[in-house]
Protein backbone atom coordinates (compact mmCIF):
# COMPACT_ATOMS: atom_id res chain seq x y z
CA UNK A 1 0.00 0.00 0.00
CA UNK A 2 1.47 3.24 -0.83
CA UNK A 3 1.50 5.75 2.30
CA UNK A 4 1.37 9.61 1.45
CA UNK A 5 4.13 10.91 3.48
CA UNK A 6 1.56 13.91 3.70
CA UNK A 7 -0.15 12.33 6.29
CA UNK A 8 2.80 11.28 8.75
CA UNK A 9 3.64 14.93 8.49
CA UNK A 10 0.01 15.72 10.13
CA UNK A 11 0.35 12.73 12.48
CA UNK A 12 3.83 13.49 13.82
CA UNK A 13 2.77 17.56 14.18
CA UNK A 14 -0.14 16.32 15.99
CA UNK A 15 2.77 16.36 18.69
CA UNK A 16 3.31 19.81 18.41
CA UNK A 17 -0.29 21.04 17.17
CA UNK A 18 -2.33 22.69 20.25
CA UNK A 19 -3.65 25.81 22.49
CA UNK A 20 -2.40 23.93 25.94
CA UNK A 21 0.12 24.69 28.07
CA UNK A 22 1.95 21.49 28.77
CA UNK A 23 1.32 19.63 32.11
CA UNK A 24 5.21 20.23 33.55
CA UNK A 25 5.80 23.02 32.20
CA UNK A 26 6.16 25.55 35.35
CA UNK A 27 9.09 23.15 35.91
CA UNK A 28 10.88 24.87 32.83
CA UNK A 29 11.20 28.35 34.33
CA UNK A 30 10.69 29.69 37.96
CA UNK A 31 8.14 31.89 38.11
CA UNK A 32 9.31 35.59 38.34
CA UNK A 33 7.78 39.17 38.13
CA UNK A 34 10.34 40.75 35.63
CA UNK A 35 9.13 42.07 32.70
CA UNK A 36 11.17 43.73 30.17
CA UNK A 37 10.40 47.63 29.13
CA UNK A 38 9.10 47.61 25.43
CA UNK A 39 12.15 49.66 24.08
CA UNK A 40 14.60 47.54 25.29
CA UNK A 41 12.55 44.59 24.15
CA UNK A 42 11.83 45.54 20.61
CA UNK A 43 15.48 46.80 20.22
CA UNK A 44 17.80 44.09 21.62
CA UNK A 45 15.90 40.99 23.28
CA UNK A 46 16.99 38.32 20.88
CA UNK A 47 13.65 35.96 22.03
CA UNK A 48 11.38 38.81 21.83
CA UNK A 49 12.16 39.01 17.75
CA UNK A 50 11.31 35.40 17.29
CA UNK A 51 8.18 34.97 19.74
CA UNK A 52 4.81 35.60 17.50
CA UNK A 53 2.57 34.15 14.58
CA UNK A 54 3.58 32.45 11.99
CA UNK A 55 1.60 31.40 9.03
CA UNK A 56 2.19 29.55 5.43
CA UNK A 57 0.82 26.27 3.86
CA UNK A 58 1.79 22.56 3.50
CA UNK A 59 2.51 21.45 -0.37
CA UNK A 60 -1.06 19.89 -0.08
CA UNK A 61 -2.45 23.21 0.26
CA UNK A 62 -3.25 22.98 4.16
CA UNK A 63 -2.94 26.24 5.39
CA UNK A 64 -1.03 25.90 8.92
CA UNK A 65 -0.25 28.43 11.44
CA UNK A 66 2.23 28.39 14.56
CA UNK A 67 3.10 30.41 17.62
CA UNK A 68 6.59 30.80 18.72
CA UNK A 69 6.33 31.57 22.77
CA UNK A 70 9.19 32.89 24.43
CA UNK A 71 9.82 30.96 27.86
CA UNK A 72 12.95 32.47 29.49
CA UNK A 73 16.43 31.97 28.64
CA UNK A 74 17.07 30.37 25.18
CA UNK A 75 13.32 27.99 25.36
CA UNK A 76 10.65 28.46 23.08
CA UNK A 77 7.17 26.41 22.96
CA UNK A 78 5.86 25.63 19.30
CA UNK A 79 2.36 25.34 18.95
CA UNK A 80 1.16 24.18 15.38
CA UNK A 81 -2.44 25.46 14.04
CA UNK A 82 -3.98 23.14 11.07
CA UNK A 83 -6.19 25.26 8.93
CA UNK A 84 -4.40 28.27 9.81
CA UNK A 85 -3.85 30.59 13.29
CA UNK A 86 -6.53 31.28 15.67
CA UNK A 87 -9.27 33.61 14.05
CA UNK A 88 -7.68 33.02 10.34
CA UNK A 89 -8.81 29.26 9.42
CA UNK A 90 -7.91 27.06 12.59
CA UNK A 91 -9.77 24.06 12.90
CA UNK A 92 -9.78 23.82 16.35
CA UNK A 93 -7.91 21.08 17.02
CA UNK A 94 -6.21 21.14 20.68
CA UNK A 95 -3.39 18.78 20.90
CA UNK A 96 -0.33 19.80 22.70
CA UNK A 97 3.16 21.49 21.21
CA UNK A 98 7.00 21.36 22.15
CA UNK A 99 9.34 23.36 23.50
CA UNK A 100 12.91 23.95 21.46
CA UNK A 101 15.68 25.58 23.04
CA UNK A 102 17.70 28.67 20.35
CA UNK A 103 21.29 27.39 19.62
CA UNK A 104 24.48 29.71 19.13
CA UNK A 105 23.07 30.89 15.66
CA UNK A 106 19.85 31.44 16.48
CA UNK A 107 18.08 28.05 14.99
CA UNK A 108 15.72 26.44 16.85
CA UNK A 109 14.42 23.14 16.39
CA UNK A 110 10.28 21.29 17.65
CA UNK A 111 11.12 17.79 17.26
CA UNK A 112 8.18 15.12 16.69
CA UNK A 113 8.24 11.73 16.30
CA UNK A 114 8.08 11.60 12.46
CA UNK A 115 8.88 15.54 11.41
CA UNK A 116 10.19 18.60 12.53
CA UNK A 117 9.86 22.37 12.77
CA UNK A 118 12.98 24.58 12.14
CA UNK A 119 12.93 28.08 12.86
CA UNK A 120 15.95 29.89 11.53
CA UNK A 121 15.69 33.80 10.18
CA UNK A 122 12.39 34.13 10.12
CA UNK A 123 10.64 31.42 9.27
CA UNK A 124 9.72 28.21 10.07
CA UNK A 125 10.78 25.49 8.04
CA UNK A 126 8.42 21.96 7.95
CA UNK A 127 9.99 18.54 7.77
CA UNK A 128 8.53 15.40 6.96
CA UNK A 129 10.10 12.13 6.48
CA UNK A 130 13.34 14.29 6.00
CA UNK A 131 12.05 16.14 3.28
CA UNK A 132 10.65 20.00 3.33
CA UNK A 133 6.80 20.38 3.14
CA UNK A 134 6.71 23.60 3.82
CA UNK A 135 7.62 27.21 5.25
CA UNK A 136 5.82 29.63 7.28
CA UNK A 137 6.54 33.22 7.61
CA UNK A 138 6.10 35.72 10.65
CA UNK A 139 3.15 37.93 10.09
CA UNK A 140 1.66 41.04 12.77
CA UNK A 141 -2.13 40.42 12.69
CA UNK A 142 -3.74 44.23 13.70
CA UNK A 143 -7.37 44.37 15.30
CA UNK A 144 -9.96 45.42 13.10
CA UNK A 145 -11.14 47.97 16.03
CA UNK A 146 -7.63 49.21 16.85
CA UNK A 147 -7.85 52.81 17.28
CA UNK A 148 -11.71 53.14 16.66
CA UNK A 149 -13.21 56.56 17.12
CA UNK A 150 -16.03 57.25 19.62
CA UNK A 151 -19.00 58.34 18.42
CA UNK A 152 -20.69 61.33 18.85
CA UNK A 153 -23.00 60.31 21.56
CA UNK A 154 -19.79 57.96 23.71
CA UNK A 155 -18.55 59.65 27.10
CA UNK A 156 -14.91 59.21 26.50
CA UNK A 157 -12.91 57.94 29.77
CA UNK A 158 -9.49 58.30 28.26
CA UNK A 159 -8.19 59.71 25.33
CA UNK A 160 -4.57 60.14 26.23
CA UNK A 161 -5.22 64.15 27.13
CA UNK A 162 -6.08 63.88 31.32
CA UNK A 163 -7.26 61.15 33.46
CA UNK A 164 -9.67 63.12 34.82
CA UNK A 165 -12.52 60.25 34.29
CA UNK A 166 -10.32 58.05 36.66
CA UNK A 167 -9.43 57.25 40.29
CA UNK A 168 -6.51 55.95 41.78
CA UNK A 169 -4.86 56.16 37.98
CA UNK A 170 -1.56 57.74 35.91
CA UNK A 171 -0.78 59.03 33.13
CA UNK A 172 2.36 57.59 31.60
CA UNK A 173 3.00 60.05 28.65
CA UNK A 174 -0.24 59.33 26.47
CA UNK A 175 -1.25 55.89 27.95
CA UNK A 176 -3.22 55.12 31.17
CA UNK A 177 -1.45 53.28 34.47
CA UNK A 178 -2.19 52.16 37.97
CA UNK A 179 -1.58 54.56 41.01
CA UNK A 180 1.18 53.03 42.89
CA UNK A 181 -0.38 50.37 45.26
CA UNK A 182 -2.07 51.49 48.75
CA UNK A 183 -3.29 49.47 51.70
CA UNK A 184 -6.69 51.11 50.75
CA UNK A 185 -6.62 51.08 47.20
CA UNK A 186 -5.40 48.94 43.72
CA UNK A 187 -6.61 48.94 40.34
CA UNK A 188 -8.28 51.98 38.49
CA UNK A 189 -11.99 52.94 38.42
CA UNK A 190 -14.41 55.29 36.65
CA UNK A 191 -15.81 58.01 38.36
CA UNK A 192 -18.65 57.61 36.01
CA UNK A 193 -21.32 54.82 36.43
CA UNK A 194 -23.18 53.01 33.78
CA UNK A 195 -26.28 50.38 33.34
CA UNK A 196 -26.55 48.92 29.85
CA UNK A 197 -23.48 49.97 27.32
CA UNK A 198 -20.96 49.29 24.58
CA UNK A 199 -17.45 49.67 25.45
CA UNK A 200 -13.79 50.20 23.81
CA UNK A 201 -10.49 49.47 25.00
CA UNK A 202 -7.39 49.47 23.97
CA UNK A 203 -4.73 47.50 26.35
CA UNK A 204 -1.16 46.57 25.82
CA UNK A 205 0.29 43.42 28.00
CA UNK A 206 4.18 43.25 29.15
CA UNK A 207 6.72 41.06 27.89
CA UNK A 208 7.27 38.94 30.87
CA UNK A 209 9.04 35.47 29.39
CA UNK A 210 10.31 34.53 33.03
CA UNK A 211 6.49 34.15 34.36
CA UNK A 212 4.01 31.86 33.66
CA UNK A 213 0.50 31.30 34.53
CA UNK A 214 -1.64 34.14 36.37
CA UNK A 215 2.21 35.97 36.92
CA UNK A 216 2.24 36.70 33.27
CA UNK A 217 0.70 39.97 32.18
CA UNK A 218 -2.28 40.07 34.37
CA UNK A 219 -4.66 42.65 34.62
CA UNK A 220 -8.94 42.41 34.16
CA UNK A 221 -11.57 44.87 32.82
CA UNK A 222 -15.03 44.94 34.78
CA UNK A 223 -17.51 45.78 33.70
CA UNK A 224 -19.96 47.69 36.45
CA UNK A 225 -17.58 46.79 39.04
CA UNK A 226 -18.70 43.28 39.15
CA UNK A 227 -18.48 40.87 35.90
CA UNK A 228 -14.96 40.42 34.80
CA UNK A 229 -13.34 39.89 31.07
CA UNK A 230 -9.63 39.17 31.85
CA UNK A 231 -6.78 39.99 30.88
CA UNK A 232 -3.39 38.02 30.61
CA UNK A 233 -0.50 37.52 28.59
CA UNK A 234 -2.19 33.74 27.25
CA UNK A 235 -0.66 33.75 23.76
CA UNK A 236 -0.52 30.54 22.67
CA UNK A 237 -2.89 29.37 25.54
CA UNK A 238 -5.91 27.25 25.07
CA UNK A 239 -7.93 29.94 26.25
CA UNK A 240 -10.10 28.83 29.40
CA UNK A 241 -12.07 31.34 31.75
CA UNK A 242 -9.04 32.38 33.63
CA UNK A 243 -6.73 33.30 30.65
CA UNK A 244 -7.21 36.60 28.09
CA UNK A 245 -11.01 36.92 27.23
CA UNK A 246 -11.85 34.63 29.45
CA UNK A 247 -14.78 35.66 31.95
CA UNK A 248 -13.64 34.62 35.05
CA UNK A 249 -14.82 32.07 36.88
CA UNK A 250 -17.82 31.69 34.29
CA UNK A 251 -16.80 31.32 31.28
CA UNK A 252 -14.24 30.32 28.80
CA UNK A 253 -13.77 32.45 25.38
CA UNK A 254 -15.13 30.62 21.84
CA UNK A 255 -11.81 31.33 20.55
CA UNK A 256 -8.49 32.21 22.19
CA UNK A 257 -7.52 35.42 20.13
CA UNK A 258 -4.72 36.71 22.28
CA UNK A 259 -1.92 38.32 20.34
CA UNK A 260 1.97 38.66 21.43
CA UNK A 261 2.85 40.64 24.35
CA UNK A 262 3.39 44.35 23.91
CA UNK A 263 1.11 44.23 20.65
CA UNK A 264 -1.95 46.78 21.29
CA UNK A 265 -5.30 44.31 21.44
CA UNK A 266 -8.91 45.41 21.60
CA UNK A 267 -12.14 44.69 23.37
CA UNK A 268 -15.18 45.86 21.41
CA UNK A 269 -18.04 44.56 24.53
CA UNK A 270 -21.85 45.03 24.57
CA UNK A 271 -23.10 44.79 28.10
CA UNK A 272 -26.93 44.40 29.15
CA UNK A 273 -27.50 44.91 32.69
CA UNK A 274 -29.79 42.83 35.07
CA UNK A 275 -32.95 43.48 35.00
CA UNK A 276 -35.03 44.04 38.28
CA UNK A 277 -38.60 43.83 39.83
CA UNK A 278 -39.80 44.44 43.60
CA UNK A 279 -35.73 43.94 44.30
CA UNK A 280 -35.21 40.55 42.66
CA UNK A 281 -33.26 39.52 39.07
CA UNK A 282 -35.70 39.17 36.45
CA UNK A 283 -33.32 39.02 34.07
CA UNK A 284 -29.71 38.18 34.24
CA UNK A 285 -27.55 40.69 32.61
CA UNK A 286 -25.29 39.75 29.00
CA UNK A 287 -22.58 40.28 27.40
CA UNK A 288 -20.74 39.64 23.84
CA UNK A 289 -17.15 40.40 23.53
CA UNK A 290 -14.78 40.78 20.41
CA UNK A 291 -11.35 40.27 20.77
CA UNK A 292 -9.18 41.81 18.64
CA UNK A 293 -12.15 42.04 15.99
CA UNK A 294 -13.41 38.35 16.82
CA UNK A 295 -16.45 37.57 18.60
CA UNK A 296 -15.61 35.43 21.75
CA UNK A 297 -18.53 35.55 23.53
CA UNK A 298 -22.21 36.01 22.13
CA UNK A 299 -25.10 37.07 23.94
CA UNK A 300 -23.36 35.44 27.33
CA UNK A 301 -25.71 35.31 30.41
CA UNK A 302 -24.20 35.99 33.72
CA UNK A 303 -25.33 34.61 36.28
CA UNK A 304 -23.17 35.92 39.20
CA UNK A 305 -20.41 38.06 39.57
CA UNK A 306 -17.17 36.77 38.84
CA UNK A 307 -14.43 36.52 41.27
CA UNK A 308 -13.03 39.63 43.24
CA UNK A 309 -15.42 41.94 41.57
CA UNK A 310 -15.41 44.90 43.83
CA UNK A 311 -18.97 45.04 43.76
CA UNK A 312 -21.87 42.83 44.60
CA UNK A 313 -24.89 42.27 42.27
CA UNK A 314 -27.38 44.56 42.78
CA UNK A 315 -29.82 47.20 40.52
CA UNK A 316 -27.83 49.83 40.76
CA UNK A 317 -25.24 51.26 37.97
CA UNK A 318 -21.80 50.42 38.12
CA UNK A 319 -18.21 51.56 36.97
CA UNK A 320 -15.69 50.57 34.83
CA UNK A 321 -12.87 48.47 36.74
CA UNK A 322 -9.54 47.94 35.70
CA UNK A 323 -7.91 45.14 37.62
CA UNK A 324 -4.18 45.65 38.98
CA UNK A 325 -2.16 42.80 39.67
CA UNK A 326 1.17 44.35 39.89
CA UNK A 327 2.04 44.29 36.10
CA UNK A 328 2.70 46.95 33.86
CA UNK A 329 -0.17 46.55 31.73
CA UNK A 330 -1.16 49.83 29.90
CA UNK A 331 -4.20 51.18 28.51
CA UNK A 332 -5.65 53.79 25.89
CA UNK A 333 -8.70 54.78 23.60
CA UNK A 334 -11.41 53.90 26.33
CA UNK A 335 -14.92 55.31 25.45
CA UNK A 336 -18.81 53.92 26.37
CA UNK A 337 -22.06 54.67 24.67
CA UNK A 338 -24.73 53.96 27.18
CA UNK A 339 -27.79 51.63 25.87
CA UNK A 340 -30.41 52.17 28.19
Amino acid sequence: MHVSRRRPFIVCFSTIVGLSFFVGLPSLFAQAPAFTAPKKAKAEDKQYAIQGEYSGEIEDGTKIGAHLIAMGGKKFKGVLYMGGLPGDGWSGDALPGVVGEMDDDGTIEFEGDEGRGIYKNGEVTLLAGGSEVGVLKKVRRKSETLGMKPPKDAIVLFDGTNIDAWDNAVKKGKLLAFAPRSKVKSGTTSKQKFGSHKLHIEFRLPYMPESNGQGRGNSGLYLQGRYEVQMLDSFGLEGKDNECGGIYSISKPKLNMCYPPLTWQTYDVEFKAAEYADGKVVKNPSITVKHNGVVIHEDLELPKSTTASPMKPGPEDGPIYLQDHGNPVRYRNIWVVPTS
